[in-house]
């Protein structure tokens, strides 16, 4: 079992905004904004595009809550979404709040937050689900 299922079967402790029986969003534990959160399918599955149809339709309509309450919790002008998945071998969606594009650039600095931060950005965009 990889790192993502051991987090979405709560045996790696995680900063969870949301959940339902098939997905789960955590916080980025490495984030470029605060509120950067990550949604993943509990099943195990490498490539974002290998999930099936319907997998991946749920999937979007899941992260698609998931991204309205990061805009509350977090006002920008949009929430920018980015499936990369090289560095995890689970599929998986980073929803980013941001003010431009350049919010979206992986190569900027992450964000060193304190576990109380961490658990506050989590509070915060799940009481607006």
């Amino acid at each position: 079992m990889g790192i993502f299922a051991k987090i979405a079967a709560g045996e790696i402790p995680s900063y969870k905004v949301a959940e339902n029986d098939k997905y789960y969003a955590f916080l980025d534990i490495n984030p470029l904004k605060e509120g950067h959160t990550l949604v993943i399918p509990r099943r195990e599955e490498d490539y974002f595009f290998d999930l099936d149809d319907i997998e991946l339709a749920e999937i979007m309509v899941f992260a698609k809550r998931v991204a309205e309450a990061i805009k509350k919790a977090f006002p920008c002008k949009k929430v920018g979404m980015a499936v990369l998945g090289l560095e995890v071998p689970h599929a998986h969606i980073h929803l980013v709040p941001m003010q431009s594009e350049g919010d979206m650039n992986f190569a900027n600095e992450k964000l060193k937050l304190t576990d109380e931060q961490f658990k506050e950005i989590a509070e915060k965009i799940s009481s607006q689900l």
